[in-house]
């Protein structure tokens, strides 16, 4: 189909286990390299601003997902998309559904906006966000919400990049666009005093960047891949490929951003020291997620291509050797949180003791079983990448979201079990649930395509 680029790499062959490996590295960079800007947010605010501050920016993380999530879930279906089409080489079909991903990028970012400048202040309320954070939290999400459009493209387009082998590209635009982040944040505080709202407009600014960067890469492009504004439109049989992959991943995201406000309201019925706890260490934790979801889209895509290309066998080894890391990756650094926990929460609470101990408690109940997330998200992409979205997003939603609910209004309104502890078992239980659910789904769909795998006689 075309020559491979130097940030590009063969997903249809070559050693699998290096190649997934060197492919999902630069994932696992940009990701952290995202969730250390974002750290330098609540770390600055921390620093500058008191622990308040960190609870008023913590506590808008589980909203803005559930706002956010349903679109990034499109991109997933672009990605496979085109991933199918390039496994296929079909390259028609590439461009078209290239072309469909942009115009429905910027409509979703206009929603967005619409719906987090409208919904921010009343959801919040109804979360229960502690009086002294929620002006503050407003405030932020407000800012937020204004630059959402950015945060969006970037997630198509990066999107696209991986689909077609370049995970490296996205992580030099991040690194750029990060590091003006880190500088406006201070510059925003200390020396405008902006507090939540400057480092807000640092990570708005900063998306608007990486946004620019990665559609001037498609623009430049000389294969199917290639930008031209031109030709963005929606096709009609891209658009429905994208949103039927897409949707239900959205869905499923959205979805659990539910469940996790209703637990993010639970947090926050334990006062405002204890959501500055719950913050930091969801933050820290944020970076075991990333790097266990890192393989969730390396499996998406290799898996997309193989399945485009007709080698099932080589999809489904992809699987495997994606299993295998998420499980000692998570067991490895899972433990690793746990054990410096202390000292990695010190760096973000710096005048509250008893808001570390808060955090500890969670790294307990849900950080250290969180291998099992990592395992179901890799079955997850896996069935993405064949192009089934629907079923396992009825799985997890039935499995997490609503094993979670079922908790949080029955077991933990118990007055014996109405603490932290019990509130975070919530997390390991829907988790073993769904991923038992999600495995014998998984096993019936594999059997499907190995048996006619073109390779096997």
């Amino acid at each position: 189909m075309k020559r491979m680029k130097k940030h590009q790499r063969s997903m249809l062959e070559g050693p699998l286990l290096s190649g997934v490996i060197l492919y999902t590295i630069p994932i696992i960079l940009t990701s952290v390299l995202q969730l250390l800007f974002n750290a330098a947010d609540l770390i600055v605010v921390g620093r500058f601003c008191g622990s308040v501050s960190v609870g008023a920016v913590g506590a808008t993380g589980s909203l803005t997902s559930l706002l956010v999530n349903l679109f990034v879930g499109l991109s997933i279906g672009a990605g496979v998309a085109v991933a199918h089409g390039i496994g296929s080489r079909d390259e028609e079909q590439v461009s078209n559904a290239v072309h469909t991903a942009l115009p429905l990028a910027l409509l979703g970012g206009v929603i967005l906006t619409v719906m987090g400048l409208a919904l921010s202040e009343p959801l919040l309320i109804l979360m229960g966000t502690p009086e002294n954070t929620l002006p503050l939290s407003i405030i932020y999400m407000k800012v937020y919400f204004c630059g959402i459009t950015f945060t969006v493209v970037y997630n198509f387009c990066a999107a696209i990049l991986r689909a077609d082998g370049d995970t490296k590209s996205p992580l030099i635009y991040l690194t750029t666009a990060g590091v003006v982040n880190v500088i406006l944040n201070v510059v925003f505080v200390t020396v405008f005093h902006m507090n939540v709202a400057g480092v807000a407009l640092a990570t708005t600014i900063s998306q608007a960047i990486a946004a620019v960067l990665v559609v001037c890469a498609l623009m430049k492009r000389t294969d199917a891949c290639k930008l031209q504004l031109r030709k963005m439109r929606f096709y009609k049989h891209q658009l429905i490929k994208i949103v039927r992959i897409g949707l239900p991943a959205g869905i499923q995201s959205s979805l659990f951003s539910i469940s996790n406000v209703l637990i993010q309201s639970s947090i926050n019925s334990f006062g405002d020291v204890f959501v500055s706890g719950n913050a930091a260490a969801t933050n820290l934790e944020n970076f075991l997620y990333v790097t266990l979801n890192s393989f969730h889209q390396t499996t998406v895509n290799y898996v997309g291509q193989n399945v485009g290309a007709r080698q099932y066998r080589r999809a489904n080894n992809t699987v495997w050797i994606c299993q295998c890391c998420v499980l000692v990756a998570g067991l490895a650094m899972g433990t690793a949180i746990w054990a410096f926990g202390e000292q990695l929460l010190s760096i973000y609470i710096s005048d509250s003791q008893e808001a570390i101990q808060y955090g500890m408690v969670r790294f307990v109940y849900v950080t250290l079983p969180y291998f099992m997330l990592g395992l179901l998200d890799v079955s997850t992409g896996a069935l993405r990448g064949y192009g089934k979205s629907l079923t396992p997003m009825i799985i997890s939603v039935l499995g997490i979201c609503g094993i979670r609910v079922l908790w949080i209004f029955t077991v933990f309104q118990l007055p014996a079990f109405h603490n932290p502890k019990w509130l975070y078992l919530s997390y390991p239980i829907s988790w073993v649930v769904t991923l038992a659910v999600q495995t014998i789904f998984f096993f019936r769909i594999r059997g499907e395509y190995l048996r006619k795998d073109k390779n096997v006689a």
